[in-house]
């Protein structure tokens, strides 16, 4: 069962960049399909990103589309989300999550079978 490590977090400013990263443990990544979810305080846990196996295909939630990228390398066993131009309404807890199969755009919780700590990320305005 793969481990999931998120890193990068920290606070930042809203217009600034930074990038999240998700590390594996224990098994490759290659043949699973990745994505970020984020929970604000008091708020419902979120889809955010998603890619398939191979990187080859990726969707967005409305609200990070254009502004949000998630990549991976599959020889780094590692997922990336790169956050650019982050608002305020950006703070949350961000979450790495995995799951093996053919590539759907999953976007619910349940859909996903593997999930990281989390780390936090909070934009200041």
């Amino acid at each position: 069962q793969a481990q999931l490590v998120e890193s990068g977090g920290g606070l930042v400013q809203a217009g600034d960049s930074l990038r999240l990263s998700c590390a594996a443990s224990g098994r490759s990544l290659s043949s699973y399909n990745m994505g970020w979810f984020r929970q604000a305080p008091g708020k419902e846990r979120e889809f955010v990103a998603g890619i398939s196996w191979s990187g080859g295909s990726t969707h967005y939630s409305e609200s990070v589309k254009d502004r949000f990228t998630i990549s991976r390398d599959n020889a780094k066993n590692t997922v990336y989300l790169q956050m650019n131009s982050l608002k305020p309404e950006d703070t949350a807890v961000y979450y790495c999550v995995g799951r093996k199969g053919v590539y759907v755009r999953y976007t619910m919780e349940s859909e996903y079978n593997y999930w990281g700590q989390g780390t936090q990320v909070t934009v200041s305005s």
